[in-house]
């Protein structure tokens, strides 16, 4: 694949901008699950298997109605393990990639891990499309008030259920939720995205000619493909869409059927042989 690798190169060595655009893919590589099918949900949930209880199912904010329990032994883990885990080395690729840039970088993520702002990203520079998992808000919602988790600390049993006591809103003491958009959802908060997309309309009038590259986003929420797309598009650049499975896209794409972290080395080397 060194060819792809090559041009792959060559379009973000000439660019004056960087957008990145990451699916759940960008967080595999550093240990984290990517839900992808119902297998893959249970292979990392198997209490939810027994239960006949999919990713689909679980990311509904009606649990935090009906069982505030199974609801925050779903996000508490989930946010708990996000703590945990390290980004992986791609993340600091890409931000030196940002800093030879004129225009710098802008993240497009519908990833809720926070992991761009862990890897040292400024955090005006990312755009989490659906929300936040260390952000919180009232289930109701009593309010429209967003309000970082800090050290909010879920304690989930191995059954995946929650141990009193568990976030409420400082508002009306209800059970709080993750500001996160999940299906079905109408109680999602959705300012504080809506402020980083206003952001990122704001960057790309700053570039003439930005570099598109796209990480891990698949076809079944295609959110970030979509975005990508777009953007390559609008600026007439070549789309650089790096996938194991899912790497094709419209005319002028530049497919890479690998993981993010392998790409990103890869066209690093490149990168440091045309500079050499």
């Amino acid at each position: 694949m060194s060819d792809v690798f090559d041009r792959a190169a060559q379009a973000i060595a000439g660019a004056d901008g960087l957008f990145i655009g990451a699916g759940a893919g960008m967080g595999v590589d550093s240990g984290l699950p990517d839900f992808r099918g119902n297998e893959g949900f249970w292979r990392a949930y198997p209490p939810f298997q027994a239960r006949g209880l999919r990713f689909v199912d679980l990311a509904n904010p009606r649990w935090f109605n009906d069982d505030p329990q199974l609801a925050w032994g779903f996000y508490g883990h989930r946010q708990n393990l996000y703590r945990d885990t390290a980004p992986h080395d791609g993340f600091q690729i890409l931000r030196r990639w940002a800093t030879e840039l004129s225009g710098g970088a802008f993240a497009f993520t519908s990833n809720v891990d926070g992991h761009f702002q862990r890897a040292g990203f400024d955090a005006e520079s990312v755009y989490e499309c659906h929300g936040s998992i260390h952000h919180l808000q009232c289930s109701r919602p009593c309010r429209d008030a967003i309000w970082p988790a800090g050290d909010t600390d879920v304690d989930v049993n191995e059954t995946f259920r929650a141990r009193e006591p568990l976030p409420v809103c400082p508002g009306c003491q209800r059970v709080a939720r993750p500001n996160i958009l999940m299906f079905g959802d109408g109680g999602w908060l959705n300012e504080r995205s809506d402020g980083q997309a206003r952001r990122l309309q704001s960057w790309l009038r700053t570039v003439k000619r930005p570099a598109v590259i796209e990480l891990g986003a698949g076809t079944a929420v295609p959110t970030v493909r979509w975005q990508s797309e777009q953007l390559a598009a609008r600026f007439g650049v070549e789309l650089v869409r790096v996938n194991p499975r899912e790497a094709q896209g419209p005319r002028g794409t530049i497919g890479i059927e690998c993981g993010a972290l392998e790409a990103l080395t890869e066209i690093d080397k490149c990168l440091r042989q045309r500079s050499d």
